[in-house]
């Protein structure tokens, strides 16, 4: 049991003992907002969320896909929604880097939705093509500062988790990297094996087979201590890159100003599914850590990853495709 599944029991608690106004919910289906495409990680894990959640609160759960504008479009709908626990949203890490940028987003992240639980995170790994010459992060940064903005990178996108862990990086060691977008994580990965691009931070779902097989090479991993899975694998942190920690991660989220009896026991609810044993098996199948947190540690941790990522976006000048 890690640190954010300590309060499990107290949750659970708190939410046996609410009031009755709130009892009978809830009395209907519940709809799951996923603001990303069919068939990703965040609804790969929103449809396992629904499937055992559903079971705990004895309704049916129904996963709603609402792509576009990089989540905001779904997130927003939810934030809009009635603010009575029967539409709720499962987001990711754009979550924390849209408002960075997207100054103009039509609904407040920090206000108008209330974070319920941190329910998965999954961390990047630093890889390059077998045939690299770099053999650890200390040649990446070496070539980097022999030849400035030589070395490319690839990611599925301007904005998205695998270009801000470069940024972070490249910003971190004071490297002037090439970033080199693609319309997705699958094509940038095709061209980092066959050598067009340097390198890549790719989630470990995504490169972790290609590892494996020995089409990609880890330098390091970017969770802040080594994990069991990949042991073999030192951290970015390691690497002389102090304080370096990405991760990707999918967790729940009600509109704001949803009673808190209600809150209470969707938080309970929520962390008793990912600490399950049926769950925790499906996320290890997946090669995610699940967390299943307190929505005050949920809370904290959005408000850090926010502040983070807007950091990086500015001292980079990045902008969303």
């Amino acid at each position: 049991m890690n640190q954010w599944m300590k309060p499990v029991l107290t949750a659970a608690m708190m939410a046996l003992g609410m009031g009755a106004a709130h009892a009978e919910w809830p009395d209907k289906a519940v709809k799951l907002v996923v603001p990303y495409p069919a068939g990703g990680a965040a609804d790969t894990t929103a449809r396992i969320l629904a499937q055992y959640l559903g079971e705990r609160l004895k309704q049916q759960i129904i996963v709603d896909n609402r792509p576009g504008g990089s989540g905001t479009i779904g997130a927003s709908y939810v934030a809009k929604a009635p603010a009575d626990g029967y539409t709720l949203l499962l987001d990711a890490t754009s979550y924390t880097v849209n408002p960075s940028l997207f100054p103009k987003l039509n609904y407040d992240p920090a206000k108008d939705l209330a974070p319920v639980s941190l329910i998965m995170q999954v961390p990047l790994l630093m890889v390059v093509p077998t045939g690299s010459p770099y053999a650890s992060v200390a040649d990446v940064v070496k070539a980097a500062k022999e030849k400035p903005g030589k070395l490319t990178f690839a990611s599925a996108g301007s904005g998205g988790a695998q270009h801000l862990a470069a940024e972070l990086f490249s910003q971190s060691e004071k490297i002037s990297m090439t970033h080199i977008p693609y319309k997705g994580g699958a094509p940038a990965l095709t061209d980092l094996i066959g050598g067009q691009v340097d390198l890549m931070f790719s989630a470990t779902t995504a490169s972790g087979n290609f590892v494996k097989s020995g089409k990609l090479k880890p330098l390091a991993i970017t969770s802040a201590k080594r994990l069991e899975t990949w042991s073999q694998v030192p951290t970015v942190a390691e690497s002389d890159v102090k304080g370096f920690e990405v991760n990707e991660w999918n967790g729940l989220f009600a509109p704001a100003g949803t009673p808190r009896p209600i809150l209470h026991r969707l938080e309970a609810e929520t962390r008793a599914v990912v600490a399950s044993p049926a769950v925790a098996s499906r996320f290890a199948e997946m090669g995610v850590q699940g967390v299943g947190s307190s929505s005050k540690d949920f809370a904290a941790f959005v408000k850090s990853e926010t502040a983070k990522w807007a950091g990086v976006i500015k001292a980079g000048n990045i902008k969303a495709d």
